[in-house]
């Protein structure tokens, strides 16, 4: 149990496949003092595992997640830091038995969870800078987003000179079959 922790050591084990063996790993956590396992045969890579799930679900205030080792828990650093951030948020902690650096029961390893976790931060950061200045210099270049127009630019302009002659809204947007909420919007000024 780490110092000063006062909650429980739950243990999650996973293998990729069916005909893989968990009992290397349950042998580990059991020894590591966990008093329950959370258990699963799927992919890392898959994003539905239910037992994950589940223990996250469960993690209460002073709780210590326990792995054998990081890549049963997650298989890219985005998947590791948003787990980590997960077990935080619930109170827990988090404790790798084969790489002792990723244990944020001590001081050191809570030092490099908080630069891993600062540098997923910044990593968001620059994906949300790119997306951004892509979204600008798309629309620079034409591109609209959002849904798509109900009529073309043309249609959208004999709709408009339909209503200038009196055409009922309801008649034009049969024409044009469309709502007859989009004439309306042809009709309201900009």
């Amino acid at each position: 149990m780490a110092k000063g922790s006062t909650g429980m050591r739950i243990g999650y084990a996973r293998v990729s496949t069916l005909d893989q063996k968990l009992d290397l790993q349950m042998q580990a956590l059991k020894k590591a003092g966990c008093k329950k396992i959370f258990r699963e045969k799927v992919s890392g890579t898959s994003r539905n595992r239910p037992e994950l799930t589940r223990m996250l679900d469960q993690i209460r205030d002073g709780d210590v997640v326990v792995v054998w080792k990081l890549d049963r828990l997650a298989r890219s650093t985005r998947d590791l830091l948003e787990t980590m951030e997960s077990i935080r948020d619930s109170g827990g902690q988090f404790q790798s038995i084969s790489e002792p650096w990723a244990d944020s029961t001590s001081p050191a390893g809570k030092m490099i969870m908080t630069v891993f976790a600062g540098i997923a931060e910044f990593e968001r950061e620059l994906i949300r800078e790119r997306t951004a200045a892509g979204r600008i210099a798309a629309r620079d270049k034409g591109v609209r987003f959002g849904r798509p127009r109900k009529l073309t630019p043309q249609q959208a302009k004999l709709a408009k000179r339909l209503l200038d002659e009196g055409k009922l809204v309801k008649e034009i947007a049969e024409t044009f079959e469309v709502h007859v909420a989009t004439i309306y919007r042809l009709a309201a000024p900009k």
